[in-house]
């Protein structure tokens, strides 16, 4: 109670998390250029300006987020979910296909897309950890168990079914995570593990090349590039070369040769380069030093994240910490390890660089859930000492 007391009487100010919200802010900005130089036409400057006002509605989005007290998300958040859940099934039936998945819905009137999985994200975050904590603290296992696996499956089969395998992921990795952290027993992980392994075959076979024929192509060609360098693989070895001929400070913003409005008649030309190659333009035009930074970025609001999630109150505010961790490092390490080449391409964008105005948001609506539970820390609660 006196700590409750305390925190509503202190300075707003004083208690924000200002080292992650510039972090994430210098991320946004080197996005605007990269993008700017990325898009080059003139003719399509309306694709910047979209993103730019994303990024003003984002940062008022994150504030407000974060004056709320987060333990009021456990009410917000079902209404968030339902809503997120509604889109998913209406973009089944509305939806607007890119690149081989139904995931966009177009705003009459206002003539905008968004992408409902990117939203989805932000309601996987305040509702999946709130039966993380009623399981920690022994409340009604059994049904909490069921409604944790119903919470947390649907909105994977539901972007499943549009079919992006590369947002699904996006959960499934956020999902293990908590269970990680929660402390499930190895053995389930090692079951788990075990049962896709003896389900591989059958899944390469016969799921993959009727449900998702290019995931195949994307891994083939990821083991293989050298096989299909002028179609598949051409994307990820034109990425690979222009960011390598960026080397140490990089040819200059708006000087890259991929950007300077040659299209595909490039022979470096790199296509997606606004939205899931982004950091090839980066690294063509700031080279290993703006590299670096953007990874450096990465790195420290990453660290942050870990930060907060340590020093929460509560066991919910740390596992949402934990998901909003989990998302962004898998966002991260996918992006930039497909854009060089260590990993194969599954179109997840680079979170506050990547054109892409849902995406954009969703993330800063995160960012406001992770500055309302650092506002509000108190001590760690994963404490070998306790």
């Amino acid at each position: 109670m006196y700590f409750v007391e305390k925190t509503k009487g202190t300075n707003y100010l004083k208690q924000f998390d200002y080292p992650l919200l510039v972090a994430v802010l210098i991320l946004s900005v080197i996005g605007l250029g990269a993008l700017r130089s990325a898009i080059g036409d003139p003719e399509v400057t309306g694709t910047w300006l979209k993103q730019l006002i994303s990024l003003f509605i984002g940062i008022v989005l994150a504030i407000s987020i974060s004056a709320i007290d987060y333990k009021d998300f456990k009410t917000l958040g079902i209404a968030v979910y339902i809503g997120c859940i509604a889109l998913l099934v209406l973009v089944l039936f509305v939806g607007i296909e890119h690149g081989g998945s139904t995931s966009w819905i177009l705003v009459p009137f206002i003539k905008v897309t968004i992408q409902p999985s990117e939203f989805a994200k932000v309601a996987f975050t305040l509702v999946v950890p709130i039966f993380f904590e009623r399981l920690k603290e022994g409340k009604d296992i059994g049904r909490n168990v069921i409604k944790l696996l119903i919470y947390a499956m649907l909105p994977i089969g539901l972007i499943l079914l549009q079919p992006d395998v590369g947002t699904a992921s996006v959960f499934i990795f956020a999902f293990v995570v908590i269970l990680f952290i929660y402390g499930i027993p190895y053995r389930y992980f090692l079951m788990a593990f075990g049962a896709f392994a003896v389900a591989a075959p059958l899944l390469w076979f016969f799921v993959i090349p009727n449900k998702f024929p290019h995931i195949k192509n994307r891994i083939m060609t990821f083991i293989f590039p050298e096989t299909d360098l002028s179609g598949a693989g051409m994307q990820v070895n034109n990425s690979k070369m222009a960011i390598g001929s960026g080397r140490l400070f990089g040819k200059g913003p708006f000087f890259g040769i991929q950007d300077q409005n040659l299209g595909s008649t490039s022979t470096y030309f790199v296509p997606e380069q606004e939205s899931d190659f982004i950091f090839s333009v980066i690294g063509e035009e700031l080279g290993f030093v703006g590299s670096a930074l953007v990874i450096l970025l990465a790195f420290f609001i990453i660290y942050r994240c870990i930060y907060i999630a340590m020093r929460a109150r509560d066991f919910y505010g740390s596992y949402m910490a934990i998901c909003v961790t989990a998302i962004l490092a898998f966002h991260f390490i996918e992006n930039i390890g497909m854009c060089i080449g260590i990993m194969p391409v599954t179109g997840i964008p680079l979170p506050f660089v990547s054109q892409g105005n849902s995406s954009l948001i969703a993330n800063y609506m995160n960012i406001g859930v992770l500055l309302s539970i650092s506002m509000r820390r108190r001590r760690a609660i994963f404490n070998s000492n306790q």
